[in-house]
């Protein structure tokens, strides 16, 4: 995934936006407010094991579609139910020594997970918007439900510099859940993401369970 790409995307929809933000769609009296969405962020792992540490610079990337289900005739409430791609590049401190064994990073330059997965936003939203008002204040909060289709540990030995792969590992949880808000005025929005719940699976390090949860914060763009 080309990080450079991406921006360069972020960049064109904002200046699609100026057209794309008649992003309202007038049926009769109320309309609807269906969106497409684009989001990056810088994340982080929390509750980590004792001793581990977020070792560089890790980021997500997402796109999709949101579904917007008016709750009132002005269309300043609503819901919304989505369905997205996510892409996570994180650096990281837990190494794994096979499919089903995890460890503190040992030895190892680089120490990389990558992961593709399926985003099912579910928000409540609340917006000053009208059929006609196309910037406007909007706070959007809700859960996010991810499922995984693949992940790929990958790291670098000191020793000798060969590298180390697995993918698609038993001990990843590929259901994972959190809690999501984006707020702001036109197409600028904060976007934060918290995690409910943990990476892995059935993995302890020294007898201590591994509770590994992400956590996200950057800036999300509306448009249609």
């Amino acid at each position: 995934m080309n990080l450079r790409l991406l921006i360069l995307m972020l960049l064109v929809s904002l200046n699609l936006d100026s057209f794309a933000q008649a992003d309202s769609l007038k049926l009769g009296d109320k309309y609807w407010e269906d969106q497409l969405y684009m989001s990056i962020s810088y994340d982080i792992m929390r509750s980590q094991p004792q001793g581990a540490e977020t070792s560089g610079f890790s980021y997500s990337l997402s796109v999709g579609y949101i579904k917007d289900i008016p709750f009132t005739k002005q269309g300043d409430f609503s819901a919304g139910i989505g369905l997205g791609y996510g892409y996570n590049s994180f650096n990281h401190d837990l190494q794994l020594t096979d499919e089903s064994t995890i460890q503190l990073g040992s030895d190892i330059s680089t120490n990389k997970l990558r992961l593709h997965n399926i985003e099912f936003p579910i928000q409540l939203r609340w917006r000053t918007s009208d059929a006609v008002t196309y910037s406007f204040w909007r706070v959007y909060a809700g859960v996010k439900l991810n499922y995984n289709l693949s992940n790929k540990f990958s790291y670098q030995l000191n020793s000798n510099n060969q590298t180390i792969e697995f993918s698609n590992v038993p001990i990843f949880n590929k259901f994972q859940s959190g809690l999501e808000l984006s707020a702001g005025y036109g197409a600028f929005n904060f976007y934060m993401y918290y995690g409910l719940s943990p990476v892995y699976k059935n993995a302890t390090i020294n007898g201590e369970t591994v509770s590994s949860k992400i956590t996200k914060f950057g800036l999300i763009f509306y448009l249609l």
